[in-house]
């Protein structure tokens, strides 16, 4: 059923892509895009390699996501050319040649060493732009354009309009994901160590370390508070009282981006999780083509405003908790972000395809968004509620202090905080949540 979705939507994928390139080219007045996978890097001073990360305007075009020394040659009408490395190598395992539903849209040729690319390549450089990260290799094959700006811009602005066959993998990757978050749930009931929680997560979603698509954040207790705690304790703590995962899978490139928050009892933590997936699925049925995003990030604030003061953390009502600005003590990140090929998808804080700046307002800086939503993006929503002792001990050096349930708050500090994320994609008339659809409460 997947393979057949994706067969069945890669044809216009790969059309619209042809489209875009061909705009591209028009504005460069270029004949021609080389786009390179990349190369695998070494460790300084060792003879080990880094995980390999391919170029993501590479693995827009098809699912080749881990063989370094690739490229495509494209020009928005003839049939992309895909250069794909198979050395001839003892010492690792080679990439099988690839058949499947994408490699009928290629004309593909086999490079044994990387070094001997040049042949593949189109004589006439100056017509052409390397789009790459490999500065000096671009140079030594001849390349003066390259990583055009208004090439690069135009392509990135254009990546958040998602195809239907992104869609499906997108779909996937939030399957794969969900497996392993009711994994992780599991162990946690189990009174697991976050280390293993983590290992419990990979083991459901089949992914190693190097798959997933960015670092697992599991937390136990007081470490919910650390938003990007990726270093998780191999040690159990003393009591298990909360858990927050935040954490991804990976399809054909294609990413997913989940949290979720649990309390081990029933208590008045567990009750301020339950409040907060409600703001969660509040704020997804606020998304709609034609609404500004970052109208859907001060909405967030002023429902986690009505938290702070229906469980009594703030002694104020919800719009003078607003006036005063302590919302961002217990809420300090953005409401979201683009998701797509990369985690923090591009193009979230630009005006148009030039790449005009559309920054974050400077009361909201750390905002990864300020397009206007439109049909076919996909987002995640993911508000929070934190208590995080530098940022508390800032707000209590305040004249505000005297508005905050310091009891309360000491109550709560135990547990960390509260993150709850879905996946998004906003569509003419409707909103389809991935997660909850995959079957994550």
């Amino acid at each position: 059923m997947l393979q057949e979705a994706m067969a069945a939507t890669y044809p216009a994928h790969i059309e619209r892509l042809q489209q875009l390139t061909r705009d591209a080219l028009a504005r460069e007045s270029i004949d021609g895009l080389v786009i390179h996978s990349g190369q695998a890097k070494r460790h300084f001073l060792d003879d080990n390699h880094y995980p390999f990360v391919v170029n993501p305007l590479f693995k827009t075009w098809l699912p080749v996501i881990d063989n370094p020394n690739c490229w495509l040659i494209l020009n928005g009408v003839n049939k992309p050319v895909l250069v794909f490395y198979r050395p001839v190598d003892f010492w690792h395992k080679i990439p099988q040649k690839p058949n499947d539903f994408w490699t009928k849209y290629f004309d593909i040729h086999y490079l044994t060493n990387a070094g001997a690319v040049e042949k593949y390549l189109p004589y006439d450089k100056q017509k052409y732009a390397y789009i790459g990260e490999y500065l000096e290799v671009a140079r030594a094959l001849g390349f003066d354009n390259i990583n055009p700006d208004r090439v690069i811009h135009y392509l990135q602005y254009h990546r958040s309009y998602k195809t239907e066959y992104e869609q499906v993998c997108m779909r996937e990757a939030n399957r794969i994901a969900i497996q392993g978050h009711k994994a992780a749930a599991c162990a946690f009931e189990e009174k697991k160590s976050e280390f293993d929680i983590h290992m419990a997560y990979l083991q459901a979603t089949r992914h190693t370390d190097n798959e997933v698509p960015y670092t697992n954040i599991v937390t136990l207790n007081e470490n919910a508070a650390i938003l990007h705690n990726t270093v998780p304790n191999k040690v159990c703590p003393a009591q298990h009282q909360s858990f927050l995962i935040d954490a991804g899978a990976s399809f054909n490139g294609y990413a997913a981006d989940i949290t979720r928050s649990y309390a081990l009892a029933q208590n008045e933590f567990a009750d301020l999780i339950v409040a907060m997936d409600g703001v969660t699925l509040g704020l997804v049925e606020e998304m709609a083509p034609g609404v500004a995003y970052p109208d859907i990030h001060l909405s967030a604030h002023r429902r986690i405003a009505q938290l702070l003061t229906d469980f009594g953390i703030v002694n104020l009502s919800r719009d003078d908790i607003l006036q005063e600005e302590i919302v961002k003590t217990f809420f300090p990140h953005g409401i979201g972000h683009f998701l797509g090929l990369q985690v923090h998808d591009v193009a979230g804080l630009v005006a148009d395809d030039h790449g005009t700046p559309k920054l974050a307002p400077e009361s909201h800086p750390f905002l990864r968004t300020t397009r206007t939503i439109e049909m076919g993006h996909i987002f995640t929503i993911e508000p929070g509620l934190y208590f995080i002792d530098s940022l508390l001990a800032d707000l209590r050096s305040t004249p505000k202090s005297k508005f905050i349930n310091w009891d309360k708050v000491d109550s709560f500090r135990p547990f960390g905080g509260i993150r709850i994320e879905d996946n998004v994609i906003v569509h003419r008339d409707h909103n389809e949540n991935m997660t909850r659809d995959g079957g994550l409460d």
